[in-house]
């Protein structure tokens, strides 16, 4: 089982990326998104059940990210948009074969796999 993140690069502020987890060997219930900005804890960024019925999005990024799947493709996407300078870090994939409810998404302890993160730079 792996998770592949990717789609990560450097972006001027206001631009968008998207980056894409891509769940090899099986398809799991629930993914999140978590980041890592240099000298700071990991954080979570937004998170969806595979089943769509529900996703949570950090304040942060409320209104300006998007997490969305393909499930032809087994694969999870995270829309950027309006991008700041304070969303540079390095974008982790994190996946678990429970069905997560709402409260628990943001929990990282929660989660059973992880992808390698794929780094963001926002230019200012």
């Amino acid at each position: 089982v792996q998770l592949q993140a990717s789609g990560g690069g450097l972006v001027q502020a206001g631009g968008s990326l998207r980056l894409s987890c891509a769940a090899s060997g099986r398809t799991f219930s629930t993914y999140g998104w978590f980041r890592q900005a240099p000298g700071k804890e990991r954080e979570f960024v937004a998170g969806v059940r595979w089943s769509g019925s529900t996703t949570r999005y950090a304040d942060s990024v409320k209104g300006r990210f998007t997490i969305s799947r393909d499930v032809a493709r087994n694969t999870v996407y995270l829309q950027m948009n309006s991008l700041k300078p304070e969303d540079t870090a390095v974008y982790y994939c994190a996946a678990d074969s429970r069905s997560l409810i709402w409260s628990t998404m943001a929990q990282q302890n929660v989660y059973d796999y992880w992808g390698r993160g794929t780094l963001v730079t926002v230019s200012s």
